[in-house]
């Protein structure tokens, strides 16, 4: 199978699986039990959290280990619903990932303001600047790089804004952190992401917290983490995503990012002139390298692109369903002002940085071959035939 659905979640790197065995051997105690196989595990911890603190650019002790970036979202605004006055609004992106969404309706319900977001998918900036010299939310949330397009977000104007009104920051960088340059992030006052993203394994996460001031913790029970997040921590799963975190981080330096973008963009403008009528959703703005949402030729929406592609041997995603009612149409591609037809045809392609030129290829044949079967007419009826 070609697998071109990295944003959803990745394969687990050699490194990091060669990290959690070797932690699982090595680390059998429990980090809060005094004896000193459980000292060990807790000093293996220590040791990884001061390295993301590293990655990230904050203090090590502003790092708290989660279960995934859901979590480490909830937490985040659930701490604001019990540290701010109760009458406190707080703004959020159109597009910022569901979790958060549904965190805010919960939270903050009828009190949460929506960040509107330009045609390109980029939240407007010059729209928070203005309406913070009349207005002071409790929090703003603008994630880093959308899950669904790509597009990066100006998550550092947006900090500065925030900075200069006094305004608390929280930045989802789910799909930045092992794609980007995770320096400067620890800025912010919150930022989440999770280990399955860029090549560790699933239910390991983190959330980068205040330094000053306490935070809530979503978990109740023990006092892990420093009273921030209840239950034994996951140590052979941190100590792999610190692992892929520490490869991935190597792999952004130099040139990597530049050549893996220069394979994307001749995806796209291959699509392009192969299919007419497409379109690269967000295309006039800066993406993910990894990342295409595309747009497809007009067809008959019950043909399933997904489906067709998974016969042909190919992983990918859809931007929203087709009117099956199995699916919600696209909250991203409607904040952009797309409409539901337009939505249902959009597809997204995310690869990794282990995908060659060759698998790029491969994709555009496959879309090729699979739009002239969705193009046929389909056979007519019996009784359009006049049987």
């Amino acid at each position: 199978m070609n697998y071109f659905d990295y944003n959803a979640t990745t394969p687990v790197l050699p490194e990091a699986r060669a990290a959690w065995l070797d932690a699982t051997e090595r680390f059998v105690g429990n980090p809060s039990s005094l004896h000193r196989m459980g000292a060990r595990a807790d000093r293996a911890l220590t040791e990884a959290r001061e390295q993301m603190a590293e990655f990230l650019g904050c203090h090590a002790l502003d790092v708290v280990w989660t279960s995934s970036a859901t979590e480490s979202n909830n937490m985040a605004v659930a701490h604001y619903a019990g540290s701010l006055p109760p009458e406190s609004e707080i703004w959020i992106s159109a597009i910022e990932h569901p979790c958060v969404l549904e965190s805010a309706r919960r939270y903050f319900p009828g009190r949460h303001r929506i960040i509107p977001v330009g045609r390109e998918g980029a939240v407007d900036s010059q729209w928070l600047a203005d309406e913070l010299k009349s207005d002071r939310p409790g929090m703003v949330a603008v994630m880093a790089a959308n899950n669904e397009t790509g597009v990066l977000q100006p998550w550092r104007e947006v900090l500065a804004l925030c900075r200069a009104q006094g305004v608390p920051f929280f930045c989802d960088a789910a799909q930045w952190v092992g794609k980007l340059p995770s320096k400067g992030l620890g800025e912010c006052d919150f930022v989440s992401g999770c280990a399955h993203k860029f090549g560790g394994p699933k239910g390991a996460g983190f959330l980068k917290v205040p330094a000053k001031g306490g935070v809530g913790s979503l978990l109740v029970g023990g006092s892990q983490e420093e009273g921030r997040r209840a239950g034994t921590e996951n140590v052979a799963g941190v100590i792999s995503m610190v692992a892929a975190l520490a490869l991935r981080e190597l792999q952004l330096t130099g040139e990597g990012v530049a050549a893996k973008l220069v394979l994307r963009e001749a995806f796209e403008e291959k699509v392009l002139a192969a299919l007419p009528g497409s379109e690269i959703v967000g295309g006039g703005e800066d993406r993910l390298w990894n990342t295409v949402s595309a747009l497809m030729p007009e067809a008959d929406c019950r043909q399933r692109w997904v489906v067709k592609l998974d016969k042909a041997g190919f992983a990918v995603s859809t931007g929203s369903a087709c009117a099956s009612g199995k699916e919600a149409s696209s909250h991203v591609l409607a904040a952009m002002g797309r409409d539901a037809s337009e939505a249902s045809r959009v597809l997204r392609f995310s690869g990794g940085w282990e995908t060659r030129a060759e698998d790029w290829e491969d994709l555009l044949a496959a879309l090729v071959a699979v739009n002239e079967t969705i193009q046929e007419p389909a056979p007519a009826r019996a009784s359009e035939r006049g049987l």
